[in-house]
């Protein structure tokens, strides 16, 4: 399963639900951040493209300053991902690999659309909150209202992700009309089809 949606509309609170019922879930910011820890060929790839300014002191990587650069620039953005995406998938694949035959695989990732990756899916199940209440999400995170704005328009559309789903969650409700949509999602698209027997 594809498990996308933009940022602060709820892919995680989702993939935890779906993890309940026993699903294997890869997470690609958790990826990202692996294949640019320190002393990687990611983080060394980075900082040659973007300059030592995106570290930290302890020689991490900087995210906060990373984003900075490139989500007001679509040049810079896009390079970033010529760099990592690559990389990410890899390991992505890698890792979900290694789940059991008969396990359901989730692979939550943000940019499942801009990737063009919904193919590589026996299911794309798309996460949505409205606009104010993700912008509310993201500044509990300590994101300002100007870069969460700019992170989303970064990313593709709802309309956009809607083209490839073939189920859409609302998360704009509480977190129990969620945990019953994931329920009936995963007895009827899951269980109930037999999808990933």
């Amino acid at each position: 399963m594809g498990l996308t949606g933009g940022i602060g509309a709820g892919k995680s609170t989702v993939a935890a639900l779906l993890e309940e019922h026993g699903a294997a879930v890869t997470s690609a910011d958790e990826v990202s951040r692996d294949v640019v820890s320190p002393g990687s060929a990611g983080l060394a790839a980075v900082v040659a493209e973007f300059g030592e300014d995106i570290l930290a002191s302890d020689g991490s990587l900087d995210r906060s300053a990373l984003g900075r650069v490139v989500f007001s620039d679509d040049l810079r953005r896009a390079r970033l991902e010529e760099i990592l995406l690559p990389l990410i998938a890899a390991e992505a694949w890698a890792r979900m690999e290694t789940v059991p035959a008969g396990q359901v695989a989730v692979y939550d990732v943000p940019l499942l659309v801009e990737g063009q990756m919904q193919d590589l899916f026996d299911l794309v199940v798309v996460v949505e909150a409205d606009l104010e209440l993700r912008l509310e999400r993201l500044a509990e995170r300590g994101m300002g209202r100007e870069e969460a704005l700019a992170r989303i328009a970064s990313q593709a559309t709802d309309e956009e992700r809607r083209v490839v789903a073939d189920v859409v969650l609302s998360n704009s409700g509480s977190t129990d009309e969620l945990r019953r949509d994931v329920d009936r999602l995963w007895n009827a698209r899951i269980i109930g089809a037999g999808a990933f027997s």
